[in-house]
């Protein structure tokens, strides 16, 4: 499956309604893995430029074809990629302290009442 590339949320002025930011995710479903990317693109809107779109007449595919120029498109969805295929591999670390365990027996366990204190 190729990488999906989303606009979550826009910034723009109110005197002119440029764009002056946009934060983007980028995400790929492998099955049951995933990879994913976010971040943040700032602009510059020049409504006096011929190729200044009205923020009412935005469609996300204009959107996005500004952040892929204003970012490494390509190193992003390398990186994605990358992600899942070290998620289908065995782990090679693992995290934890061995003092601690998580079971708790169930003679060690208290009553909870209704209210959610024992």
């Amino acid at each position: 499956m190729a990488v999906t590339w989303t606009i979550e949320q826009l910034v723009r002025n109110t005197t002119d309604n440029g764009v002056i930011t946009a934060d983007w995710k980028a995400l790929e479903v492998s099955g049951e893995h995933t990879g994913h990317a976010y971040g943040t693109c700032m602009f510059e809107p020049d409504a006096d430029s011929e190729s200044f779109i009205p923020f009412v007449d935005l469609t996300e595919e204009d959107v996005i074809r500004w952040v892929k120029s204003d970012i490494n498109a390509d190193d992003i969805e390398a990186y994605i990629t990358l992600q899942i295929e070290e998620s289908k591999q065995e782990p090679v670390t693992s995290a934890g302290v061995p003092w601690i365990t998580l079971q708790i027996e169930e003679s060690e366990q208290e009553p909870v009442t209704s209210a959610g204190v024992p």
